[in-house]
């Protein structure tokens, strides 16, 4: 696979699956975008990183992407510096887990903003660019707590998520025949968000998995990596599970 000269950006992408997704553009030959919020040392730490190691053009950009004047600000920097944006990674994403009776609604609206309003705000903003050019790809972010693996201590998460997959199916329909919108649903993944997890509760999952682990987030990236491939140019409106297989 190569992606020489083609401009990706990836929402979310200093740690975690979006660092690894990033990275392994990068090596195929891709201009990448690296957006953050938090993490302004991870984010030019792994610029840095992609500079040294694969010697490709880097834009590191600071946005919320739940914040509608952030994400026009991201997409007109992308665009000054690139002219042109090829593809999408929706990557942002947060969970905030509490009891269920525990739960404000200002946990689930805020969880609700960057998962879900944030994918439609980016796939919006770059989509119409997409459109214009007469190609592009978009690849959305869910997770399996999207389809069936849902968690009361989630319960936002879990809505958004679903509700990432019910948008990427209307976008394959409102964006073709010129952009491809997937989406890619991880299970259970080794990053910071699951760092934290009870070991009990671990071992648990990991007797539902077929192959007994979590991914790594390499993993994860790769898969992404063939929804942006040519080899994937007959795919579109999908919704692909990555999960090690579950009992």
């Amino acid at each position: 696979m190569n992606f020489k000269d083609r401009v990706v950006v990836v929402t979310g992408s200093s740690r975690g699956i979006g660092a690894s997704t990033v990275k392994l553009f990068a090596k195929k030959g891709a201009k990448v975008v690296i957006n953050y919020v938090n993490s302004d040392e991870r984010a030019e730490s792994l610029a840095n990183e992609i500079k040294n190691n694969y010697g490709v053009e880097t834009l590191v950009v600071r946005a919320d992407v739940s914040k509608e004047e952030d994400v026009k600000d991201l997409v007109c920097q992308i665009v000054a510096r690139f002219g042109h944006i090829d593809i999408l990674v929706n990557n942002a994403g947060i969970a905030i887990d509490t009891l269920l009776e525990d739960k404000t609604k200002e946990n689930f609206l805020k969880t609700l903003e960057v998962n879900l309003v944030g994918t439609f705000l980016m796939s919006r903003e770059v989509g119409s660019i997409m459109l214009n050019q007469k190609h592009g790809i978009i690849i959305q972010v869910s997770s399996t707590n999207g389809i069936d693996t849902e968690y009361p201590e989630s319960i936002d998460y879990d809505a958004s998520k679903a509700g990432v997959i019910s948008l990427t199916r209307n976008l394959a329909k409102a964006y073709a025949p010129y952009v491809r919108v997937n989406a890619i649903c991880p299970g259970w993944v080794n990053t910071d968000m699951n760092q934290f997890l009870d070991q009990e509760f671990t071992k648990n999952e990991l007797d539902k998995i077929l192959l007994h682990r979590f991914a790594d987030p390499d993993e994860i990236a790769k898969a992404i990596l063939f929804l942006a491939s040519d080899e994937a140019s007959y795919i579109n409106g999908t919704i692909l599970r990555v999960d090690g297989g579950c009992k």
